[in-house]
């Protein structure tokens, strides 16, 4: 039983000396490795070379032997590309068309912005019919009805956004 004050004692010290050891966050301007990178995101280093060849704006840079530094900017649009990816459900060809003419800096300004506006362009609705020239349907309130309208003519601009 003497043996379990002495423990307690040394993880004491541990913990008093711990934070002098604990790595300091890198300030916000800061170029990021792909490891840094790849763990901020909870992905795999060969992920993030993978979406290199895939998204021409990310562009680290690179050092001797190849190694690989993100500027605050490409950290902002892999950030932006993996929660399309993996939040939002796109697939790498539609955050390709996303991305399509876009810069780096216009894709992380619109990341900090917290506007997706950038990145996704303004999806048109149609103009709702005039109640008189609706179809009646029992089935459906007239509410109901608009909103089912409403979504049907995004998704018809969604779908000539694609095949453009």
């Amino acid at each position: 039983m003497n043996a379990e004050p002495a423990l307690q004692e040394t993880q004491e010290e541990i913990e008093a000396v711990r934070p002098a050891f604990v790595k300091k966050e890198k300030a916000a301007g800061a170029f990021r490795t792909i490891s840094e990178v790849a763990d901020e995101l909870g992905v795999q280093q060969h992920v993030l070379r993978f979406w290199e060849t895939k998204f021409t704006q990310v562009k680290p840079l690179k050092r001797g032997g190849g190694r690989r530094y993100y500027r605050p900017e490409d950290v902002v649009l892999i950030k932006r590309i993996h929660h399309l990816l993996y939040t939002e459900g796109y697939t790498i060809k539609g955050v390709q068309k996303l991305l399509k003419g876009q810069g780096k800096v216009q894709a992380a300004s619109a990341e900090q912005d917290g506007s997706a506006a950038v990145l996704m362009p303004a999806v048109k609705t149609q103009a709702m019919p005039q109640k008189d020239q609706q179809l009646s349907d029992p089935g459906l309130s007239s509410r109901q009805r608009a909103i089912l309208e409403a979504m049907l003519g995004e998704l018809k601009d969604l779908r000539s956004l694609i095949r453009e």
